[in-house]
């Protein structure tokens, strides 16, 4: 079985909706060959990424950056990974009060030292909080473990 691990960072009870709506995607009834784990940055580390067959990374934007959460994930990870796991698939979701740019620009630097592989474009949910947010998100949770479960990645 293929595993799908996703690192959330989720401090409010809109950022918890938006990661259990990813899990509640990658868990659908109809993907029988992926696992998932779902951690907070704080409690995921190397040993998970490299269980992984893909990621999806989830942050606030803090400042106009990634949470330090997630920033202490990369930290503890990065060069403990680096080599074994270049080409991992990963999508990213942020949930940006503002447009989200130097969040993902954040994260994408990062990701381009990992050599991990982009799955699809990130979802920015932007502004004040829409119930919308949670179904993007459990889309994003569907195709990533769809994807998985083809091979397509």
């Amino acid at each position: 079985m293929k595993q799908l691990l996703i690192v959330a960072h989720a401090p409010s009870e809109n950022t918890r909706a938006l990661r259990d709506a990813v899990v509640d995607g990658a868990g659908h009834p109809d993907i029988s060959g992926v696992g998932t784990r779902a951690l907070t940055p704080f409690e995921a580390g190397p040993d998970d990424v490299r269980k992984a067959d893909a990621i999806i990374l989830g942050t606030t934007e803090n400042l106009g950056y990634m949470s330090g959460a997630l920033k202490d994930f990369f930290d503890r990870t990065y060069y403990a990974v680096l080599e074994e796991k270049q080409g991992l698939p990963y999508a990213l979701y942020i949930r940006a009060g503002h447009d989200g740019t130097g969040t993902r620009r954040g994260v994408e630097t990062i990701i381009t030292g990992l050599r991990w592989k982009q799955v699809q474009p990130p979802l920015i949910c932007r502004g004040a909080y829409v119930p919308e947010f949670a179904d993007q998100c459990r889309e994003l949770g569907l195709a990533m473990a769809a994807g998985l479960e083809a091979g397509v990645f």
